[in-house]
C-alpha cells in the first residue's frame, strides 16, 4: 500500500503540513493554519455540519488563491489520508467555472471530470428550483 492509499490518520496530514511549512512564505503558512484549524478541530472531534474555510472578519478575496487552494488540499488530506489530491477547474453551464478537490486519478480522467461537472450543474438547478419554491411559499431561502 502506498502513502496515497493509507487509512486516514494524522501522519499524512502532518507530512503535508510540514511540506507546506517548508515551501510557503511564513506569513502565508500562518494564514493557512488560521484558516484550517477550525476545520481540522471539527474533523478530529467528528462534529457534523458545514464548516467554512475562512477567516473571521476577512473577505475571501483578501486571501491569496494559492493559500485558499492549499487550505482546501490540507482539509482533503485530513479527510482522506491521501497525499495525491489535486484541485481541478470544471466548466459548468449553470455557474461557470468551479474548482473542486479530487484525487489524481479522477483529475486526469476527462470523462469523470465531466460527470462531476454535470452533477454540480444538476445540483445547482435543483437548489435554484427549491429556492424558488421556498420563496413562492414565503419560506426562508437562505438555508
Amino acid at each position: 500500500m502506498d502513502a496515497s492509499e493509507q487509512a486516514p490518520d494524522d501522519r499524512p496530514l502532518d507530512l503535508y503540513l510540514e511540506m507546506l511549512r517548508l515551501r510557503m512564505a511564513p506569513a502565508d503558512y500562518a494564514l493557512l493554519l488560521r484558516m484550517v484549524e477550525p476545520v481540522l478541530e471539527a474533523i478530529r472531534e467528528e462534529r457534523v455540519g458545514a464548516i467554512e474555510l475562512c477567516l473571521d472578519g476577512a473577505e475571501p478575496e483578501s486571501v491569496p488563491q494559492e493559500v485558499r487552494d492549499e487550505a482546501s488540499l490540507v482539509v482533503a488530506v485530513a479527510v482522506t489520508g491521501r497525499l495525491d489530491n489535486r484541485i481541478v477547474e470544471l466548466e459548468t453551464e449553470e455557474i461557470g467555472v468551479v474548482r473542486v478537490v479530487t484525487d489524481s486519478g479522477t483529475a486526469d480522467d476527462p470523462e469523470r471530470c465531466r460527470e462531476i461537472a454535470d452533477f454540480i450543474g444538476e445540483r445547482h438547478r435543483q437548489d435554484e428550483e427549491l429556492r424558488g419554491i421556498a420563496e413562492a411559499s414565503g419560506l426562508p431561502t437562505d438555508v
